[in-house]
């Protein structure tokens, strides 16, 4: 059965550039037929926003469990799904399971383990993964050590036109390490490392993409140093984008206070400096994307001492309020935003959704900017509620969330 057109009126479209237009949108056969100031079908369905936003659906570039309730909730219609599976995703038929797992209603993009086991030591099959329906190909949550090996790996994934999404700490350098060192690590006598771990991988990647010609594109970048290394890197036209997520731009060391699992990070919370870098780097340009890392864990993985405890948060349903934090204090504004949850990471994975435009993919949500809700960790969507912002008032809450011209939920 072919589903009615839809017509979304009286919203405000957040375009590419500018600021929000009034408008409508009209989605048909599951693409943007007509925006802007147009008139509904006979035969349309007729869904009225009431003035709230009209945006593309959030694509989140780098989740590490797929958890479709807490995606709808945050508005994310496509998630680049990491390979650090139980088992990776190394081999074909394993990413093609994965980018069949969502659908109809959230598609699922696998980026394919760059190495067997996501071991650093020999080079995944590609090409085949490519086949099967990887988007891109990531190192996971370790750096690869062996020089030669990523060298390798980036020539290979030049030649396939594949972006590698890279983890940037030098594992040398790291070790065992559960925080960034300095006063905090110090005080709780937690096993820590440099800041400076993150600017030696970045600095040994951007070399070798510059020498190989290949996209490379570093899921977190967290520190002032290796954003400075970013920034010169696209200036000299090596081709590199850098991601980051919202607890490194909202939150500093100083959240371990009192060993709060919940605040146990990979890459882990730096110092305040290095937090109000990242945020001059999304409003200069030098961050490409902001991504949930959206990790579930249960008590089992966070109830624990802290050096026990696994990194990660859950992030899907916080992403969009936490964004807007950002637009709010008028360091960007809106368009810039949806280019960071959407438009640019639909480009990194070469799918056409994540704008606004006439014949993209109709992922689209309706959101109210200005509606306020309080983070709750016992009432998440999400399969394990860790998050770090519970009891944080936010603003921001999706309304309406269409995938493909059809309504979910």
């Amino acid at each position: 059965m072919i589903p009615r057109p839809i017509t979304i009126t009286g919203g405000r479209l957040v375009l590419p550039r500018g600021e929000p237009q009034p408008g409508a949108i009209r989605l048909v056969d599951g693409r943007i037929a007509a925006l802007g100031d147009i008139a509904s079908g006979p035969d349309d369905i007729v869904i009225k926003a009431g003035g709230a936003l009209i945006t593309p659906g959030l694509v989140d570039l780098g989740v590490f469990a797929i958890d479709k309730p807490a995606f709808h909730f945050g508005g994310i219609t496509r998630a680049a799904l990491m390979p650090d599976q139980g088992p990776p995703l190394d081999h074909p038929a394993r990413v093609r399971f994965a980018a069949l797992s969502g659908k109809p209603d959230m598609w699922i993009h696998p980026l394919a383990a760059a190495t067997r086991g996501l071991e650093g030591s020999e080079l995944a099959e590609l090409a085949l993964m490519r086949e099967a329906g990887a988007r891109a190909v990531a190192t996971g949550r370790r750096w690869i050590g062996d020089s030669g090996v990523m060298a390798r790996l980036l020539s290979y994934c030049a030649m396939l036109d594949l972006v590698v999404v890279t983890h940037a700490e030098d594992a040398g350098m790291t070790g065992n390490a559960v925080a960034t060192a300095g006063e905090m690590a110090t005080r709780l006598g937690l096993p820590s490392a440099p800041a400076q771990a993150e600017a030696l991988a970045v600095a040994r990647d951007i070399a070798l993409a510059e020498l190989t010609g290949a996209h490379v594109h570093f899921r977190q970048v967290t520190t002032a140093a290796a954003l400075d290394l970013v920034r010169a890197a696209k200036t000299r036209g090596i081709r590199v984008t850098a991601g980051v997520s919202p607890a490194h731009f909202m939150l500093s060391d100083l959240e371990l206070a009192d060993f709060r699992t919940f605040s146990r990070m990979s890459p882990p919370l730096r110092q305040d400096a290095d937090r109000r870098a990242v945020i001059d780097a999304i409003a200069d340009g030098t961050i490409d994307v902001i991504t949930s890392g959206h990790d579930p864990r249960g008590p089992e993985d966070k109830r624990l001492p802290f050096v026990d405890a696994e990194p990660g948060m859950a992030g899907a349903e916080t992403l969009l309020p936490l964004t807007l934090t950002l637009v709010r204090d008028g360091r960007i504004d809106l368009a810039r935003a949806f280019d960071l949850l959407a438009a640019n990471p639909a480009r990194l994975l070469k799918v056409d959704a994540g704008l606004l435009a006439i014949g993209a993919q109709a992922d689209i949500a309706i959101i109210d900017p200005a509606r306020p809700w309080v983070v709750n960790s016992g009432k998440m969507a999400a399969s394990a509620g860790n998050t770090p912002f519970d009891r944080r008032p936010v603003e921001g809450r999706v309304t309406a969330l269409f995938k493909g011209g059809t309504q979910i939920g």
